[in-house]
């Protein structure tokens, strides 16, 4: 279980609480309202970068190699997302954990990105190999007529 889930509301509870017998319902009033402001600033923020990814294709990067080096262990999925402005392509099964995802870029590079409760545990950047290119055939020069 994920301690962020029972801390952070407990956290904003006690603040409640110190608020109410600080300065009673004024107080609750203005940490309440701090709380809201928080609650709004995080809503806005999803929501920005979920409308920035939908105007992009599933799955796509504008450069795997540069989102490989960017990215950091133990952050969340939200900010993988706002990096590069698109929704991963989910190659594992809905609900499992964890959670695989995997963008491309145009070169065929992809990422794959391994999230287990929400964060990146591990990624892998592939490269396709360039295939050799032809050499071309050398025609040898016609001999030469021996001279009268």
């Amino acid at each position: 279980m994920n301690l962020r889930n029972i801390l952070i509301p407990l956290g904003l509870l006690v603040l409640l609480v110190a608020a109410h017998q600080s300065y009673g319902w004024m107080g609750v009033v203005a940490v309440g309202g701090g709380i809201m402001m928080w609650l709004l600033l995080h809503f806005t923020r999803l929501m920005s970068i979920m409308r920035k990814a939908s105007d992009r294709p599933m799955g796509y990067v504008g450069s795997a190699v540069m989102l490989n080096v960017k990215l950091k262990p133990k952050v969340s999925l939200m900010h993988v997302v706002a990096m590069t402005r698109s929704l991963g392509e989910r190659l594992s099964e809905e609900g499992q954990q964890p959670e695989i995802y995997r963008w491309t870029d145009g070169t065929q590079s992809h990422v794959t990105c391994e999230f287990k409760s929400g964060r990146l545990m591990k990624w892998t950047l592939v490269r396709p190999t360039p295939e050799p290119e032809p050499q071309p055939e050398t025609v040898a020069a016609p001999e030469a007529a021996p001279a009268p």
